[in-house]
């Protein structure tokens, strides 16, 4: 086989999509849960455009918030808050017992320590001078 290593800067969003299947697929049958559901949500203007969203998914009786982003105009209007009391209904309508979550220091901790979230572990220097900081919240499933 002629095998060769190449860095990709054009098609990593393709890349990623692979490696996430494959990634899922072993996760799957190792573990059994086969449950594993993408979610977004968003609040648009009256223009259309994005103003808030969140974007995560749900696997194995856990919701994972990969992003979730105001903007700036809009920080402190309750669209984050809406947005997460959002996923977190989804979330124990689909099963979930938790919600996981990483911040960084300098972004938004005590927003989520207010929402009701619990810091569980903390990396130094990611990035330097800042700490990136992982949170946890148990949930009531109907």
């Amino acid at each position: 086989d002629d095998l060769r290593h190449e860095l990709v800067t054009r098609g990593r969003k393709r890349l990623d999509a692979f490696l996430v299947d494959r990634i899922y697929e072993f996760n799957a049958e190792t573990t059994g849960f086969h449950d594993g559901e993408v979610f977004a949500a968003a609040i648009r203007n009256s223009a259309g455009e994005v103003i808030a969203a969140v974007t995560g998914h749900t696997w194995g009786g856990t919701c994972h918030v990969s992003h979730l982003w105001v903007h700036e105009d809009h920080r402190r209007d309750g669209f984050g808050s809406s947005l997460m009391a959002a996923v977190e209904s989804e979330a124990a309508r689909r099963g979930c017992s938790q919600v996981i979550l990483a911040t960084h220091s300098f972004q938004a901790p005590a927003f989520y320590e207010r929402l009701g979230y619990k810091q569980q572990a903390s990396i130094a220097e990611y990035p330097q001078g800042y700490a990136q900081l992982h949170y946890f919240k148990s949930l009531t499933v109907p």
